[in-house]
């Protein structure tokens, strides 16, 4: 049976507003939206916030199509050349000012490819991740506490299972360091059914609001200085080394002809990058080194 895409189109739209909704009702402030249209096929509307307490939060949503696929994506899986594509999501970040409230990373997305005579191909994938630049450990067990129990009615093994993928996907090898704490990371879910994976890709959803928004609302209003921002903006930095080196989405929508200044909508709008910086040995900023490393939070 082929998949409903308009139904996921519907919830992925609904998905975008209700995201914007929260963030802006906490910044007292709105989103600017640029309705845009991809010259192959598609098109998608952005919604980006600067406010005082995000800084920057961009979330997106598109739907773009075309005949045939990127390059990027039949090296990963050479069963998709000659099929034409469609793929749709709402991806986003939000990088607050206060360096004590973490980055947050979150996607979901649907894909499917097709040819005459054939059963379509297609796919569910996403998750969420947290980058914080001072370590609580509380935040970190509610954030991973959130993601278990989201997955848990669909089996007890998806979350080792997709925090170690998260894990390992956010992992900048030419570093040899985590960018955060980890979260969820899933792809090429399409097992039992389009159902039971439409309907988990819901849950992922609703619970990056559920572990994000209550550390945001806890944070907020810790007092901050020169120190404390310096420090965000070269920890920022790791940020944009991942998304412009490593990130396959980054990839996909470059190829593919996406709109450029939605793609890279996820750039922190300061950040810095210091020769051989190192902490201050003993320091609160010297500490997240370790506080990131790969562990089991719960």
């Amino acid at each position: 049976m082929k998949p409903d895409i308009q139904k996921v189109k519907t919830y992925l739209q609904e998905l975008q507003d209700s995201i914007c909704h929260e963030l802006a009702s906490r910044d007292d402030s709105r989103f600017r939206e640029d309705n845009w249209q991809r010259p192959g096929g598609g098109g998608g509307r952005t919604r980006v916030l600067n406010g005082e307490l995000f800084e920057q939060a961009g979330v997106n949503f598109s739907h773009v199509h075309g005949d045939q696929m990127p390059a990027s994506a039949t090296a990963h899986r050479p069963e998709l050349a000659g099929r034409s594509f469609e793929a749709m999501g709402v991806s986003l970040v939000v990088h607050p000012r206060n360096p004590y409230v973490p980055t947050s990373h979150a996607n979901v997305r649907f894909f499917m490819a097709e040819k005459p005579g054939a059963e379509p191909v297609w796919w569910f994938g996403g998750g969420f991740d947290l980058t914080p630049y001072y370590g609580f450990e509380e935040d970190a067990r509610h954030w991973h506490r959130t993601a278990r129990d989201l997955c848990q009615p669909f089996g007890e093994e998806l979350y080792p299972r997709y925090k170690k993928w998260c894990d390992e996907y956010f992992w900048l090898k030419h570093r040899d360091e985590q960018r955060g704490i980890g979260g969820l990371f899933y792809d090429d879910l399409n097992i039992p059914d389009f159902d039971h994976c439409f309907d988990f890709t819901r849950a992922v959803g609703q619970g990056y609001l559920d572990a994000y928004l209550p550390i945001v609302d806890k944070r907020r209003t810790l007092s901050w200085g020169e120190r404390e921002r310096e420090f965000q903006l070269w920890r920022r930095g790791r940020y944009v080394e991942f998304n412009l080196v490593w990130d396959r989405g980054t990839l996909f929508g470059l190829q593919t002809g996406g709109r450029t200044e939605s793609i890279l909508m996820s750039m922190p709008p300061l950040v810095r990058w210091q020769y051989d910086y190192q902490p201050e040995p003993g320091s609160p900023e010297a500490t997240l080194a370790q506080f990131i490393r790969v562990r089991d939070w719960i």
